[in-house]
């Protein structure tokens, strides 16, 4: 009789156990997805993504049960290599021809969102330099690599079937290198990164002719991508990414200042330097994947010889996945909307134009 009262008062405990833990589950659950990965593995380059910044700061990934360990990468190509090789999760700040060039080589990706449309890249020359536009490239030195493709994409614009050909191209690595070159005359033009905004804005050598996205309006600055099979296996988990995001955009948009400060914090600089670049008209964040540019930077790349020639087998439209930022959209819309109503409205107008 003892031992099947003790039998009996096990199984009530084992019960009580399993019905604890599944309420506890519920609370959390509730109305909620549960991602399929708590903790994401997040490289974001050196100069950071300030709506992963904000999202981290106003606690929007905790909310939804995800993690981020942000892990470093000291260039583009090592951000891809830890890609590439499973060691991180998701990058955002590689730009766009660095993924695309992987995925002609073989490596299967998708780009589901994005970090910069428009970087503020600006393309330097003399003081008093007389612009025109991108016809002043023409027969000049350009301190700029050719795989840039919205200045390759600009040249074709103008007719000239072989940009390579149509002025020097001179790739110097280091963006201060390039400044000094266009100092000392031996480039007549020079495009440098978001980075080099406020050391250009304070010199007295040189003036800003333009910038990137003057000539190729929503280039395509950064896309955001993880492999394919991380994306096919974890639709959860990314999608709740995107939404976390959409929402940190929202807060940046109505909060530009506050998020100089909070971004300068993160990636240990002066407010100014990120000043200089993130209130500039030409600084543009969106976490749209932006299908359409990814597709005309293919054609671009895929012309001037860029891309393996493997790309001729490849669709890139297969490697952009439109669907999870959709749906994330019509959840954030939904759930987020009262904090933001007219930036939601105008995320969605900005999808219709640029994911046909």
């Amino acid at each position: 009789m003892k031992k099947e009262m003790k039998l009996s008062m096990k199984r009530i405990s084992t019960v009580i156990l399993a019905l604890c833990t599944v309420l506890s589950l519920t609370s959390y659950s509730e109305g909620k997805e549960v991602p399929e990965r708590a903790v994401l593995r997040w490289n974001s380059g050196t100069s950071g993504n300030v709506l992963l910044t904000i999202a981290e700061k106003m606690g929007y990934f905790k909310e939804v049960g995800l993690t981020i360990e942000n892990i470093p990468a000291t260039s583009n190509a090592d951000a891809m290599t830890l890609l590439s090789t499973g060691m991180v999760d998701i990058v955002s700040n590689s730009g766009t021809s660095n993924p695309l060039q992987q995925i002609a080589s073989g490596v299967d990706l998708t780009i589901f969102g994005g970090h910069m449309v428009n970087g503020a890249m600006p393309i330097i020359a003399l003081k008093n330099t007389k612009w025109n536009g991108p016809q002043d490239l023409i027969g000049k030195k350009f301190a700029c690599n050719p795989s840039y493709f919205a200045l390759t994409g600009a040249v074709m614009n103008l007719g000239y079937k072989a940009p390579l050909d149509a002025l020097e191209w001179i790739t110097i690595t280091n963006y201060n290198d390039a400044i000094a070159a266009v100092v000392r005359g031996e480039v007549d033009y020079a495009l440098l990164g978001t980075g080099q905004n406020y050391t250009v804005k304070n010199m007295d050598e040189v003036d800003i002719m333009c910038y990137q996205s003057d000539i190729m309006p929503n280039y395509s600055c950064c896309r955001m991508e993880a492999s394919s099979e991380f994306v096919k296996n974890n639709p959860v988990t990314v999608k709740l990414v995107l939404k976390v995001l959409l929402r940190a955009q929202s807060y940046y948009e109505a909060n530009r200042n506050e998020a100089v400060a909070l971004h300068a914090n993160k990636i240990g600089t002066e407010e100014d330097f990120v000043a200089a670049y993130m209130l500039d008209d030409h600084y543009l964040v969106s976490v749209d994947p932006l299908l359409n540019s990814v597709v005309r930077a293919w054609g671009i790349l895929d012309a001037t010889g860029f891309l393996n020639e493997n790309a001729k087998n490849i669709d890139i439209r297969d490697h952009v996945n439109v669907e999870l930022y959709k749906a994330a959209l019509n959840e954030a819309a939904e759930e987020y909307g009262d904090e933001a109503p007219e930036f939601y409205k105008k995320a969605r107008a900005f999808f219709a134009a640029n994911n046909d």
